[in-house]
């Protein structure tokens, strides 16, 4: 999953971006015009309202949500969660961010909460790593009518007893289970449902899943994912794992709205393209996921110069009319320097500092969606655990390049929304070979982002998740009554 912080360009012999043109006249003739101006002030204008649009697909106004539930019903699909209401349900997070599995935890607190849902949320954060982000999302949280709890401590223990159902979210919160929560294990367990993101073999470990076997159910994000951990659980640890459900994701109703947005996508295309120097009429690879070699940034990148040198040696004349670039959006030089830099010292090398451009990690995908073609899920290992880029870029009406693996092989039906090509050095030359394929046929680009686009909307939308939840959650709570932990 792709992490969401700030907006800020990276460019080797540039500092200005979109966003900070408007304060820095002297930098660049860009914007110099009038009408360039006017579009410009319009496009922060969208992009603050873009992002405050997708910031609040986890934490919107619930009290507002309720009044348009009642005043038109007919307008919003059924969450699924309806019977819920009255309840009591204990969400506990690791960490409280803006990264993946924090935000569907508040995604679900929103929904929760809409329905009536008595929510409470407990962060099981090392002390002392409160920041101003932690502060406000908490008080976000608490705007719409969830309470917040310590980590450990009486209340805490009571409201874990009292709770209907419990969510324990990543692997990561099973430490907490057994910390705050020991003596009360016979009761706790049977309410607990194990919502699991993760994807890498260092969270299987004793301290983090020795009370899976006992919980009442997990749920997890694609089904390669929970053929990987049953696998793992059993050869590694000897455990069993309960009762496990796979919940795809799904695209907000504000996520959708902006990608549905016409006007506002052009203009975004414009500003961002034209903050890079990419014509209208160039071709935009972009991978959008935090830089770091899990990510596949590096090959990604060999990848592309493969596919320069196919197109330079046979169809320059295409080249000549429609350009080619790439965006590389989740760059920050403090979490991979390392990496970072090789990926630099590459692009610099092979003389392409030109056509490919990196831009720090963001909470707003909106203007770089608006400014693609193509997009590139490069992730390498067993992929992504499901890959939510995956299907925000197929609303917007675009193809994907994927790893066959995890996730990505359950969202992207390969030659119809996209094409798939290996994991590792030998994707190289595949992915390059289906970068030149796109590269050279529109219409077969525009086809399959028509099919994206109806992909997502029959299968990755907001209540297509929660009403898969509901089904989970009806289940947990019928079993959690008749169950006692042995």
């Amino acid at each position: 999953m792709h992490l969401r912080t700030s907006v800020t360009q990276q460019r080797p012999n540039r500092e200005d971006d979109a966003l900070q043109a408007s304060h820095s006249s002297s930098r660049t003739t860009l914007f110099s015009s009038g009408l360039q101006l006017w579009l410009l002030l319009l496009f922060v204008f969208l992009a603050a309202v873009s992002a405050v649009a997708l910031f609040s697909r986890t934490l919107y106004d619930a009290e507002g949500k309720c009044e348009e539930l009642a005043s038109k019903p007919q307008l919003r699909p059924p969450t699924g969660l309806e019977f819920m209401k009255g309840k009591s349900v204990l969400l506990v997070s690791h960490e409280l961010s803006l990264s993946g599995g924090p935000l569907l935890l508040m995604e679900l607190a929103t929904l929760l909460s809409t329905c009536g849902v008595h929510v409470h949320w407990v962060t099981n954060q090392k002390e002392g790593s409160e920041t101003d982000m932690v502060h406000n999302l908490e008080s976000r949280l608490t705007t719409i009518g969830v309470q917040i709890l310590p980590a450990r401590g009486p209340q805490t223990v009571k409201a874990a007893l009292d709770s209907d159902l419990i969510v324990l979210n990543t692997a990561v919160t099973g430490k907490w289970l057994e910390a705050v929560l020991k003596v009360h294990l016979m009761t706790i367990l049977p309410k607990i449902l194990w919502w699991i993101h993760e994807m890498r073999g260092h969270y299987f470990t004793r301290d983090f899943v020795q009370h899976l076997p006992g919980v009442a159910g997990a749920m997890i994000d694609s089904h390669a994912t929970v053929e990987y951990w049953q696998n793992r659980t059993n050869e590694r640890l000897g455990i069993k794992m309960p009762r496990t459900f796979v919940v795809h994701l799904g695209n907000s109703r504000d996520f959708m709205e902006a990608a549905e947005n016409a006007l506002s996508k052009r203009l975004l295309q414009q500003l961002v393209r034209e903050s890079f120097g990419i014509r209208n009429e160039d071709i935009v690879f972009s991978a959008i996921n935090s830089v770091s070699r899990g990510k596949g940034q590096d090959l990604f990148l060999k990848a592309f110069t493969q596919f320069l040198h196919l197109i330079e040696a046979n169809h320059s004349e295409q080249l000549r009319k429609h350009n080619v670039h790439v965006l590389i959006v989740g760059s920050d030089w403090h979490v991979q320097p390392k990496f970072e830099a090789e990926l630099r010292v590459f692009v610099e090398k092979e003389k392409i500092t030109n056509r490919v451009h990196f831009v720090n990690k963001t909470m707003n995908v909106v203007p770089y969606l608006a400014a693609t073609d193509v997009l590139v899920q490069n992730s390498q290992g067993r992929g992504e655990c499901f890959g939510r880029i995956s299907i925000e870029a197929m609303a917007f009406g675009l193809p994907v390049l994927g790893t066959a693996a995890g996730g990505t092989v359950e969202i992207v039906n390969d030659g119809s929304t996209g094409i798939l090509h290996p994991v590792g050095k030998e994707g190289i030359s595949v992915l390059a070979s289906n970068m030149m394929t796109l590269f050279l046929n529109q219409n077969l680009r525009v086809t399959m982002g028509r099919n994206s686009d109806k992909r997502v909307r029959e299968n990755f939308l907001e209540h297509h998740m929660s009403q898969k939840i509901g089904i989970v959650f009806k289940e947990i709570l019928e079993k959690s009554k008749r169950s006692t932990y042995v």
